[in-house]
């Protein structure tokens, strides 16, 4: 049971899967604090304040917090903006390193060996000494 759980943790699936789990903690710390901190703000110049945490209303003794959920919702989209535009930057990168380099045009080199060969068999064939080139 021990070498199959060894055999599990060493499988390539499980590594990568823990070290993207872990990647991808540290990128939400990033996007988080790029949303926080950078475009929230500048958000804010615009609209004139961003908060609407205070936005709600009662009903007899339950309150709904409305203002919480928009700012929820608004941070979402502002992230998903965020994480798209990282992706595709990425990918572009990516794509770039794996195209090939410029490969130079096909030079015409001649006939092949086995052109070759077919013509001197062709040419004793017929009686011809040499080959025409």
């Amino acid at each position: 049971m021990i070498e199959e759980f060894k055999d599990f943790i060493a499988k390539g699936n499980v590594m990568d899967l823990a070290v993207g789990i872990i990647i991808g903690a540290a990128f939400t710390a990033i996007v988080n604090s790029l949303v926080a901190d950078l475009i929230n703000p500048l958000i804010g110049l615009f609209v004139g304040g961003y908060d609407f945490s205070g936005l709600s209303f009662g009903l007899g003794e339950a309150q709904f917090m409305y203002g919480n959920f928009i700012t929820a919702v608004i941070n979402f989209l502002i992230i998903a903006v965020v994480v798209f535009l990282l992706v595709k930057a990425v990918n572009r990168v990516k794509s770039t390193a794996e195209k090939p380099d410029d490969v130079a045009p096909e030079v015409p080199t001649g006939p092949s060996e086995v052109d070759v060969l077919i013509e001197i068999r062709d040419s004793l064939r017929s009686g011809r000494a040499t080959p025409t080139e």
